[in-house]
């Protein structure tokens, strides 16, 4: 098929060029024409494992091209998706701009019969505004709006593309029913789904399985806390509620919060969904409310030990993205933590194998950037572990305790056995789990 995506964003990209390696031709559209310029040159503006072979494969066979022109983008497309900025408002609501402005632009722009796909998260009602902004100017037997939730998880999204668990596809028309099937085979050969629902249902889908994953987390994180104060492991409890299978093992475990560019907006903006429709999600909001008390439950553990004023205090940070295996900063538990440091006047130097540059670009010299991860802990008056990624797994105890001012952990992720830390003669706090002192 020919192919148009509107937008190169993380989802727009891996999208664009997951759709090309099955042979599809496909033009990527964005307005940033210094970004244009930097993919048609070959270099991939995201950080994601995987993604740059199949970028330099379908670019070098002119399968995946780019340009900042709508109408040239789309003149051959049968189908164009629409992958587009949603940031929140302050309400918390999505921002549809972005979307509706395109949507008007294309009206301007279709001649013949084409699919159009909401790929951004988007509220419910959303393919219905896309659809009346259409209809506004050409006859509706000139298009269809269908809604294609994603559900990539970043730091493995081309596998996530190119072998779904399921694709959610809505539509009420079978003339886009029968194109989007046809474009989603190549994917779901090995027999995994294709869910055909209507239009509101698969916006809606969207919404609450980012939800319930927001809430998973957010449930143990409150667990976790609570262990600490009665004097349980809650890596214990996390092996024991998660081996009933209406639960699973997933999502369970304790750290400082959820991040990244879906969670966050994603559940403010099914509440506000909610206060729209004069329906109060509770359990979302509390939710909200936990998360964010929890992205700076580690900043709180190192004042609680080291004191209020940090002024002459220098503190290591490993792990800055809001996951591993990505490059992604956005709503990261590493930026609260770091600005409440700052706002305590301490000294922080940090790394991060792959988010460093958009560290540098957030706060500038602020923060104290280091080449590896042993040069992030000299001299250091405590280390925090905000992201686990698996060179932070198994480090050298040894040479990190000969260069630290004093052996003091702050764990975030709970990625070292607490008895294990007090043998290497570590202060090590984590999260759910005792305190250890084997200084």
């Amino acid at each position: 098929m020919n192919i148009a995506v509107v937008g190169t964003g993380y989802v727009g990209l891996v999208t664009g060029t997951c759709f090309a390696e099955t042979g599809n031709e496909v033009v990527c559209i964005d307005v940033d024409a210094d970004k244009v310029q930097r993919m048609q040159q070959g270099e991939v503006p995201i950080y994601e494992p995987g993604l740059k072979t199949l970028f330099d494969r379908n670019t070098r066979q002119n399968r995946l091209q780019f340009t900042t022109s709508l109408e040239e983008g789309i003149k051959d497309a049968e189908v164009i998706f629409l992958a587009l900025p949603t940031p929140p408002n302050g309400d918390g609501s999505a921002d549809l701009s972005y979307i509706l402005k395109v949507a008007a632009q294309l009206a301007d722009l279709i001649t013949d019969y084409t699919v159009i796909v909401d790929k951004s998260t988007v509220p419910v009602g959303t393919a219905d505004q896309v659809h009346d902004t259409l209809a506004s100017k050409i006859s509706p037997e000139l298009f269809d709006v269908v809604s294609n939730p994603e559900f990539l998880r970043e730091g493995v999204a081309v596998d996530d593309f190119l072998k779904p668990e399921r694709v959610i596809i809505g539509t009420e028309s079978q003339r886009a029913r029968n194109i989007m099937e046809r474009l989603y085979k190549p994917f779901v050969r090995q027999g995994n789904p294709i869910y055909f629902m209507d239009v509101r249902s698969a916006e809606m889908t969207k919404y609450a399985a980012n939800s319930f994953l927001a809430t998973k987390i957010t449930f143990m994180n409150d667990i976790a806390n609570l262990c600490e104060r009665v004097g349980a492991n809650v890596d214990q409890v996390r092996i024991g509620i998660g081996s009933d299978s209406r639960i699973g093992k997933r999502f369970l475990f304790p750290g400082v919060g959820y991040g990244g560019s879906c969670f966050p907006k994603d559940v403010e903006a099914l509440v506000r969904t909610g206060q729209d429709y004069d329906y109060d999600l509770r359990i979302l909001q509390s939710v909200i409310e936990v998360n964010n008390r929890q992205k700076r439950i580690l900043a709180d553990k190192l004042v609680q030990y080291l004191g209020e004023d940090l002024c002459n205090k220098t503190i290591g940070i490993w792990g800055l993205a809001f996951k591993p295996n990505t490059d992604d900063i956005r709503e990261a538990p590493a930026l609260y933590i770091i600005q409440e440091l700052l706002d305590r006047h301490a000294t922080i130097k940090a790394y991060d194998p792959e988010a460093m540059e958009n560290i540098r670009t957030r706060f500038g010299d602020q923060v104290h950037l280091v080449s590896d991860a042993y040069e992030a802990v000299i001299d250091v008056d405590a280390l925090l572990i905000i992201t686990e990624w698996s060179v932070f797994r198994t480090p050298n105890f040894e040479v990190m305790k000969s260069l630290m001012k004093q052996p003091i952990i702050f764990d975030g992720r709970n990625l070292y056995e607490t008895d294990y830390m007090a043998k290497k003669g570590f202060y090590y706090e984590s999260i759910g789990r005792e305190v250890v002192d084997g200084g």
